[in-house]
């Protein structure tokens, strides 16, 4: 996919050879009673017009061995033709790539959201070694690295603020109109725009890891990802085919032999047999039924992505409508994750010592507790030291090899069970705070952390209740500080202290009680959950990279109240499907008595009404591209 993929356009000639069909036809059929050899060379250009698109498309098909709802579609116009209907293909072909036109539009609209966002990338970076400056290509820059981006450029890569004061537009990768006070400590997003100062930072990743290229790769997965409904649509494409034209042959058959029609031509004011099969495949053909559910979910992933949400496929656009459980993480979703460091508390060791081994591993973790203290050892200058041999526990800590000791960072039943550790008791839990505990041969420290909540946590969760949803807070921090978070935020429920796990058994328990649940979290002990949930919701680029594969949504601003937005367009996509649908599906039924009952049904009426459905279906989804949601906070 790049800037100038033709395919985010191909709805314009698709529309020109359209309108070409309709002006064409409308000349054949104004001008047959006079010039019927003029009329018919207008038809057949008409045709070439209007079955360009259609005729590749079979063509692709057939060499599959294939025969789907085109194919039906296709025989309909020389049949139609072999009727002397010229005027009735003509108007069938006009439809049909009429709504092929604004189907591809639709799927355009994900594109350009895909192309808006490369088009940003920077192609170089100001690379920083010593007092030197020399640009290098963004490819070549690997974590670690130190670079500087000026007033007016263009993050190249994921980087966090060593020096410098400034402020970045992130709009083109969160739909966040406000700039972003950026200062040392604080994460820089690649491809968002650096306003006024300069900044240098550190690498965080490489270019192709970057929060634009997985904001990319996640858009285009769910371009890709059917939604249950569209499953159901394409399963019966192939046998409904085949049905259609049995049931279009003994309809021949039967008025010819049986009805006393004659069996190709009219006479006087009876059709043929073959015009009444004609119309009965035309009113048959399911064009609006296949294209009712993917015209929706396209048009739901294009308004997402602009509103800062990445739908990863259709299943997840059809289930958040359903849940009837939201289940919040604690850290970095109801709160900031922004904790700020209160204190360290030295059972064993230096505070010194404490400090630079606690950074040390901290860095290596995208847990919010864990970039907390970063931040902290950055703002006191305590540098970065290589930590060798590290592996997390999920939802307990860490441990990794550092100044030739095996140190451990986590919480105080991680650490409790550690052998070879000071022989020195642990205090009290502290209450309405939270803490994290270095450990080693020699050293054992408390650091005491508090967090806030997030501005709009209580807003969401009020307007998520309200909505008749019950909220849940699944959190592994201690009974306190949870309890004191989930009255502030106004969740129904509080489970502390929980394992990945627990959290876990805890979903499973309300889907045992037939209730879908909707989870949302943004650590690495939060994947299981949301591997578990109906659901599962990331908060965003700044997340951790397990949560975000593992997520069908992803909030990529981090902002929680986007997740109303979400929903909102997992309820307004179902309803649209749903009308689509009982559309396509309607007309159909009603056409095919109509057909079979009624002496002569005009092919042209059933041509008209059946792609005038298709039309419908396509316009009807492209409303979901207005979507807002509904109290959004």
């Amino acid at each position: 996919m790049n800037a100038t993929d033709p395919s985010i356009h191909a709805w314009k000639p698709m529309a020109v050879r359209s309108v070409l069909c309709l002006l064409l036809g409308t000349l054949g059929w104004a001008l047959a009673g006079r010039w019927p050899t003029v009329s018919m060379a207008l038809f057949m250009f008409a045709f070439l017009s209007g079955g360009w698109d259609l005729t590749r498309e079979v063509w692709i098909d057939l060499r599959l061995l294939r025969f789907d709802t085109h194919f039906l579609m296709f025989l309909v116009v020389p049949g139609s033709v072999a009727v002397g209907a010229l005027g009735e293909a003509a108007l069938l072909l006009f439809l049909f790539s009429a709504s092929s036109a604004m189907e591809s539009f639709a799927a355009g609209r994900t594109r350009r959201e895909i192309d808006a966002l490369l088009k940003r990338a920077p192609k170089t970076a100001r690379l920083l070694s010593g007092e030197s400056e020399r640009v290098v290509a963004v490819e070549t820059l690997k974590p670690g690295d130190v670079i500087r981006v000026t007033a007016g450029e263009l993050a190249p890569v994921d980087l966090v603020v060593l020096r410098g004061q400034s402020a970045c537009d992130e709009s083109s990768l969160t739909g966040e109109s406000e700039a972003v006070p950026k200062a040392p400590s604080d994460s820089v997003m690649g491809g968002t725009l650096n306003l006024w100062g300069v900044l240098d930072g550190r690498v965080l990743r490489p270019v192709g890891d970057s929060a634009l290229h997985r904001i990319l790769n996640l858009i285009l997965e769910a371009r890709h990802l059917k939604a249950p409904s569209q499953r159901l649509t394409d399963r019966f494409g192939t046998s409904y085919t085949v049905l259609v034209l049995s049931a279009c042959l003994i309809t021949f058959l039967y008025q010819w032999r049986w009805g006393g029609r004659p069996p190709f031509f009219d006479e006087g004011n009876q059709s043929s047999a073959f015009y009444r099969a004609m119309t009965l495949l035309v009113v048959l053909s399911p064009c609006a039924l296949v294209l009712s559910v993917p015209s929706a979910i396209l048009s739901a992933i294009a308004s997402g992505a602009r509103r800062g949400v990445l739908f990863r496929g259709g299943a997840a656009i059809e289930n958040l409508a359903g849940v009837q459980v939201v289940a919040f993480d604690k850290t970095g979703t109801l709160t900031e994750g922004r904790l700020i460091l209160e204190r360290i508390e030295v059972l064993a060791g230096t505070e010194m010592e404490a400090s630079e081994a606690a950074s040390a591993l901290a860095r290596v973790s995208n847990h919010p507790v864990s970039r907390s203290i970063a931040r902290w050892a950055d703002s006191r200058g305590i540098l970065a030291e290589i930590v060798e041999s590290t592996e997390t526990v999920a939802g307990q800590g860490l441990s990794g090899q550092w100044r030739g000791r095996r140190m451990f960072l986590g919480n105080r039943e991680f650490v409790s069970h550690l052998p070879g550790l000071p022989p020195v008791p642990l205090p009290p839990p502290v209450e309405k705070a939270s803490e994290t505990w270095i450990a080693g041969p020699g050293l054992l420290a408390r650091l005491v952390l508090k967090d806030a909540l997030r501005t709009n946590s209580k807003a969401v969760v009020g307007q998520l209740r309200a909505a008749g949803l019950r909220t849940v807070m699944l959190t592994g921090d201690r009974l306190a500080p949870a309890q004191e978070m989930g009255a502030a935020s106004g969740v129904d429920e509080v489970r502390a202290a929980l394992k990945p796990e627990d959290k876990v058994a805890a979903i499973r328990d309300f889907q045992r009680q037939g209730k879908g649940v909707a989870m949302i979290g943004d650590g690495v002990n939060d994947a299981p959950c949301l591997v578990a949930a109906d659901v599962g919701v990331a908060m965003g680029a700044r997340g951790s990279d397990a949560a975000i594969e593992q997520a069908e949504v992803v909030l990529i601003n981090d902002r929680l109240e986007n997740f109303l937005v979400a929903r909102e367009l997992s309820v307004q996509s179902r309803r649209i499907i749903r009308q689509n649908i009982a559309l396509s599906l309607g007309t159909i039924l009603v056409m095919a008595v109509v057909s079979l009952t009624l002496s002569r049904l005009p092919l042209s009426v059933g041509v008209a009404v059946h792609e005038g459905s298709t039309v419908l279906v396509v316009l009807n989804s492209l409303r979901l591209l207005r979507v807002r949601a509904v109290g959004s906070v």
